[in-house]
């Protein structure tokens, strides 16, 4: 099994993005990428912390590939934005790779850098490639959410 991690704005709908994923074995919520230790919700919520809602996903590489879960990443949000998905606003809402390795790191970079080729959106990928912090799981509630509450993604 091995790691990703990644942030595209609230965790809820890339944590059910990824658990749709074929060779996704398991996936949990938190917050990652700041500098408070065991933050919760309503910390990170403040914009102080600097971390972002995240989902860490472990995986079957001979299932899946990592560059599928980039796929997967870069198709469920809008990564030109800045602190911003959608209606959620702030810093723990940014686009973000958290990489666990150099393999990750570079296809990250190189899978980016073809996106900003591509033309497919009309500015600049705000996406942040940066290493993977220590990842604290957020609460309860928050996992596995949209299961939790009979809601399809």
């Amino acid at each position: 099994m091995e790691k990703a991690t990644f942030a595209a704005g609230c965790f809820w709908g890339i944590e059910a993005a990824f658990q749709k994923t074929k060779g996704v074995k398991s996936t949990s919520v938190g917050y990652t990428g700041g500098t408070w230790k065991n933050p919760s919700y309503y910390d990170v919520c403040s914009g102080k912390t600097g971390h972002a809602e995240a989902v860490q996903v472990e995986y079957n590489p001979s299932e899946v590939s990592y560059q599928e879960l980039l796929d997967v990443f870069w198709n469920v949000h809008n990564p030109t934005q800045v602190n911003r998905q959608g209606p959620d606003i702030g810093t723990q809402y940014r686009s973000a790779i958290f990489y666990h390795n150099a393999e990750q790191e570079k296809a990250a970079r190189e899978s980016k850098e073809k996106l900003e080729r591509s033309s497919r959106f009309n500015a600049p990928i705000a996406t942040e490639i940066t290493p993977a912090s220590e990842f604290y799981e957020a609460e309860e509630y928050h996992q596995s959410y949209y299961e939790k509450k009979g809601l399809k993604v």
